[in-house]
């Protein structure tokens, strides 16, 4: 397949045939799955997967790839494509029958925040989720309270998942190799068994968003929009912390606190 890769879309092929075995290994496709595979490029992955699972959905941006992917991909299986920016993709129009999605994929490094964002919100509808993500990225999804990389991102994506980095992955496996190394990472939504549950999402999720929006500042002053200076001395949380203090429980503690007040 000849393309040449597109900075504008963050494009950087993997070319390693061990990582990708690897990676599919730890993916585990069967034919009874719904895969979904975010942004298959030149089909390195997709193509492995279908010689186990058959049938796959993808969303590519680059329209100039999917004619390419569907010429390589019909002696495998089906395979499905749509010319879609992920972003704004309903990932619930692909939900057909009872089984959850399996989404997996090399992520453009450019947009994998956002899209981890936009996807969380779909975490219902989803089995599992397999990514390749910027090293930094992964060790952010991972981060635990107290750590410099914990963040909003850590503590949305460990509400709503449970989080595992399996491996690392060199820029030589790329073409053209990034300047940074990659990440394997496995999410696993908690559906029904959360081990802590907002009783408003849309609170949780804004308070999460204040207190690292501005993470140098107290908790007393980075929250003023939602919890008044005397609102504090009910509350279990010092307003003198800061917000890589607080566990993600503590920040579902506090969020159940202010719903019930208001």
């Amino acid at each position: 397949m000849t393309h040449l890769p597109r900075k504008r879309f963050g494009q950087h092929f993997l070319r390693d045939q061990a990582i990708i075995q690897q990676i599919v290994a730890a993916l585990q496709p069967k034919q009874t799955d719904h895969l979904v595979e975010i942004g298959p490029g030149q089909g390195a992955l997709t193509f492995p997967v279908m010689r186990e699972a058959a049938s796959l959905e993808a969303v590519e941006l680059d329209r100039d790839l999917i004619p390419l992917l569907k010429q390589q991909a019909q002696a495998l299986g089906q395979l499905t494509v749509y010319a879609a920016d992920v972003l704004a993709f309903d990932f619930s129009s692909l939900r057909q029958d009872d089984r959850l999605l399996r989404v997996f994929g090399n992520l453009p490094y450019n947009i994998s925040t956002p899209f981890i964002f936009h996807l969380l919100t779909y975490a219902p509808l989803i089995e599992d989720m397999l990514f390749m993500l910027q090293k930094e990225v992964a060790h952010r999804l991972a981060a635990t309270v107290g750590e410099a990389d914990y963040g909003r991102l850590s503590v949305m994506v460990q509400y709503h998942c449970e989080v595992e980095v399996l491996f690392d992955v060199p820029p030589r496996a790329f073409y053209p190799p990034p300047k940074v190394d990659s990440s394997i990472v496995r999410l696993v939504p908690y559906h029904a068994h959360y081990p802590c549950k907002a009783n408003n999402a849309a609170l949780f999720a804004e308070l999460v968003k204040l207190a690292f929006g501005q993470r140098r500042k107290m908790l007393r002053n980075s929250l003023k929009d939602l919890i008044e200076d005397d609102q504090w001395a009910t509350l279990p949380v010092a307003p003198t912390l800061r917000p890589e203090a607080l566990t993600v429980s503590a920040f579902v503690e506090l969020s159940n606190l202010i719903h019930q007040k208001e």
